[in-house]
């Protein structure tokens, strides 16, 4: 293996593990938003308040990283946060119909 070919699987692992973090990232806000099931406990547990964090993480990851990511990766984060951001505006308008019927 040349040098070359040592430095582009790099960037390629470097890509990898970036679209990975973000993957993690964002199924642990689906998981506080109560829209997947808990891995570890078998459980449907939702916290808005942590999900907001996890996008307010995700959206500062993106600030952070701008003009520095590859096309698909700033591809995967962006879509990563359209996702948590439209399924919690549907939380919480969800809670505040659920909270008026009360």
């Amino acid at each position: 293996m040349t040098e070359e070919d040592k430095e582009i699987s790099e960037k390629e692992f470097s890509e990898i593990r970036f679209i990975q973090y973000v993957s993690i990232l964002t199924n642990a806000g689906m998981q506080q938003m109560g829209k997947i099931m808990n891995p570890v406990n078998g459980k449907m547990e939702k916290s808005l308040e942590a999900a907001k964090a996890t996008i307010e993480l995700l959206s500062m990851l993106k600030e952070k990283t701008k003009g520095n990511l590859t096309t698909d990766e700033e591809q995967v984060l962006s879509n990563a946060l359209a996702n948590l951001q439209l399924n919690y505006a549907d939380e919480v308008n969800r809670m505040e119909k659920e909270s008026g019927k009360s």
